[in-house]
């Protein structure tokens, strides 16, 4: 039998496993649902029983599960790029019996049309700060991660709602994504990665595919957006 996992936090009624990439600092705002808050709030704003949500950049896999425990939608793809957080993210799907509703894919989506079968993947000592960008050439190691296409994986899940929270990535990935399909977005943007032109250029993507902001559920870094007709 796979060995269960004791609970180290709760957010919104789902338990999260007890893990190395949980501190102190980190399980008090998981139970304040603070963790990841700004992006929670909007995809519960958005979501409902009809969705289907795509998240990219699952991280412990707490946001994909929240988001499908409580907005009930009819699934959730998430994809995560670092393989050292799948067997934890798994371990949080199993321990909240989620394994119907969500499903997890280890690859890095691409939306540009010569996508490379794989990608170097930077893994830093916080899990929050590897990302596929490493602009600054600090210590990381590299891994190969496999890809997978953006408009076919749209066209499989057929996704109504897109999650995404890639730590810099978002930048390239909006320049080349069709997300007519879409009809709410809750987005990250990384300004470090890419600077102020690069978040307005994110922006400027978003408002040109029809997209409003949803401004209580919205800050500097984080959107909530709406097609007005939804």
């Amino acid at each position: 039998m796979p060995e269960t996992k004791s609970v180290a936090a709760e957010c919104l009624g789902v338990k999260v496993p007890a893990s190395r990439f949980l501190n102190e600092t980190r399980i008090e705002r998981i139970n304040a649902a603070r963790y990841e808050g700004q992006e929670i709030a909007g995809a519960l704003h958005v979501t409902g029983p009809k969705d289907v949500v795509l998240e990219i950049g699952a991280g412990l896999g707490i946001v994909g599960a929240v988001v499908a425990k409580n907005a009930k939608p009819k699934s959730v793809t998430s994809f995560e790029a670092n393989p050292e957080l799948v067997p934890e993210i798994e371990a949080l799907y199993a321990l909240n019996r989620l394994g119907k509703k969500i499903s997890l894919r280890n690859q890095i989506l691409i939306s540009a049309p010569d996508r490379p079968e794989s990608m170097p993947f930077h893994i830093r000592s916080s899990y929050l700060g590897s990302s596929l960008l490493n602009p600054t050439e600090r210590p990381s190691t590299v891994v190969d991660v496999p890809t997978a296409d953006f408009a076919e994986v749209c066209a499989e899940t057929g996704a109504t709602v897109l999650i995404m929270d890639i730590e810099g990535g978002e930048l390239e990935l909006l320049r080349h994504a069709d997300l007519s399909q879409f009809r709410a977005v809750v987005l990250e943007f990384h300004p470090e990665a890419y600077e102020i032109a690069g978040m307005r250029e994110c922006k400027g993507i978003l408002n040109a595919a029809g997209f409003e902001k949803v401004n209580e559920k919205s800050t500097r870094t984080v959107w909530t957006c709406l097609r007005p007709d939804s």
